[in-house]
């Protein structure tokens, strides 16, 4: 879990220095357009309180390929735990919280203890709770709501991006044309030669919106590919739901 955890942290770190903007996107679309493009895809979030989900997660890179069953269960805006296991053997489990991150790996007998703030302040730029709830739930990182964003069609997709894009980075997110559910999220560094892409699969209607049935994770630099796949294997809304976590003693703790 704590390969799988940290890749998210690790590629929400690298979407999110892409807050900041300097460089202009030309847009031939109005105001108004954009606005009811990206209003009707708040339209296809799923309206949930609790969910319980089992998944499929496969983490490879260069050097290793490692695939684990994880139960992931989340009180919407609150708390998402997770519990890996292979073989019918836990062996992991993470909870986080709008204040709290913790997760523990029993193989290699750590465990992190800590918060958002400590993890922003690592990773110099803002991290929170809310983007990686929208991660999982094939929902944009960021609040296209804000002003901030153009929308105009690009073949059979919408294209949202920054008004203006930082120097460094272009973020960009696709939207089904016909449905208006986030197809991609995307990140690219040309001049470093880096591409983060964050692909959603089919979706299911659920709870009067749309539901991922499979997300895509790729981190590319140079010729170095990072990649976490998950799926989806069931899901079950609104039903009661527990969060039983403690960290076992005898751990190392993670100095970060």
């Amino acid at each position: 879990m704590r390969i799988y955890f940290k890749s998210f942290v690790v590629l929400l770190m690298i979407s999110l220095t892409a807050c900041k903007s300097t460089k202009k996107v030309v847009s031939t679309n109005d105001d108004l357009a954009s606005a009811k493009i990206i209003a009707s895809h708040y339209e296809t979030h799923p309206q949930f309180e609790t969910l319980a989900a089992r998944l499929k997660i496969k983490y490879s890179d260069p050097d290793r390929t490692q695939s684990v069953t994880v139960s992931l269960r989340m009180q919407k805006d609150e708390t998402i735990w997770m519990s890996a296991s292979v073989l019918g053997i836990s062996l992991a489990k993470a909870m986080i919280t709008k204040d709290r991150v913790q997760f523990y790996e029993k193989i290699d007998g750590t465990y992190f203890d800590g918060d958002f703030k400590l993890l922003s302040d690592l990773l110099g730029t803002e991290l929170n709770y809310e983007q990686v709830e929208a991660l999982l739930l094939g929902e944009p990182i960021y609040d296209l709501r804000n002003g901030g964003f153009s929308a105009g069609a690009t073949g059979t997709r919408y294209l949202v991006a920054p008004r203006q894009q930082q120097n460094l980075f272009n973020l960009f997110f696709y939207l089904n044309a016909g449905a208006f559910t986030l197809q991609e999220q995307r990140l690219t560094q040309s001049k470093e030669q880096r591409d983060l892409t964050i692909k959603y699969a089919d979706y299911i209607k659920e709870q009067n919106g749309y539901f991922p049935t499979a997300i895509s994770i790729s981190a590319q630099e140079e010729n170095k590919e990072t990649r976490v796949d998950i799926e989806y294997k069931g899901v079950d809304f609104n039903t009661e739901v527990s969060f039983p976590f403690s960290i076992p003693g005898g751990l190392k703790e993670i100095k970060l």
